[in-house]
């Protein structure tokens, strides 16, 4: 009976050590491989035979990860105080050294981002952190991209998702921009009044060289103020007006 025993549990430990050496891998799953504590080979994807005792293995996700920056304390270069968040996209491309080279790699990289977010921001003033968010994300993705090499990651993306300001901030980014509408207005303006003057001494002088033209204006005016039959309008009378009434009054 005893004999039974044994020879049952040592079947069990045989059927058990013999189902752990297969490993199935999906086409997204890498398999870093140690024999005996050392590096052996990345396997996958598919049936993966392991020897027992003698190798083990790691599993290596090859899919983009789309990791959460969490809000940082920044501080501009102009020393205003702001608090950013950002998205970061990055994938493995080589598992032997996510696994070997770094100890977490996913942590290691989520703490990379967070500094270098504030590195980076803290270079800039905050006009150009609002205004030109686009340029930031390549440049932190450049920074990560450089440092995370090592480890055989690839950083695709990063997105800043928020800039937080405090609301006397708030308030006075209000009142710049409100001035500079106000500025902007008169400026152009200005520049109306400027091109109407330029027109209006053309067209004296264009009146001037030619006197008809000016009694011709003069009629036109005139005939413009008669159309308001509401009120009484003495106006006088240009002796060059005269002058050229007698002149085309025929002779006797």
């Amino acid at each position: 009976m005893g004999l039974e025993l044994g020879f049952g549990a040592l079947l069990a430990l045989l059927i058990a050590l013999i189902a752990s050496a297969f490993r199935i891998l999906r086409e997204y799953e890498r398999g870093v491989v140690f024999q005996l504590g050392r590096f052996w080979q990345v396997k996958g994807p598919g049936l993966i035979l392991l020897i027992p005792v003698v190798q083990q293995m790691v599993r290596v996700d090859l899919r983009t990860v789309v990791l959460d920056v969490p809000t940082q304390d920044v501080i501009t270069r102009d020393n205003v105080s702001v608090k950013v968040n950002a998205v970061l996209y990055f994938r493995v491309l080589d598992p032997q050294r996510a696994i070997i080279q770094v100890e977490d790699f996913l942590m290691a990289t989520s703490q990379l981002a967070q500094t270098t977010l504030r590195a980076v921001l803290g270079k800039h003033e905050l006009d150009e952190l609002l205004a030109e968010r686009e340029r930031l994300n390549t440049d932190i993705q450049q920074v990560l991209d450089a440092q995370t090499d090592a480890w055989g990651i690839k950083v695709a993306n990063v997105e800043i998702k928020h800039v937080d300001l405090n609301e006397s901030m708030i308030r006075a980014i209000a009142k710049q921009a409100e001035a500079e509408r106000e500025r902007r207005a008169k400026v152009i303006h200005a520049e109306g009044e400027l091109q109407a003057s330029e027109k209006l001494m053309q067209a004296a002088e264009m009146l001037g060289r030619q006197p008809g033209a000016m009694q011709l204006r003069y009629m036109q005016t005139l005939g413009a103020i008669a159309g308001d039959k509401t009120s009484t309008i003495v106006f006088p009378l240009p002796i060059e007006l005269l002058k050229g009434m007698a002149d085309l009054s025929p002779k006797t």
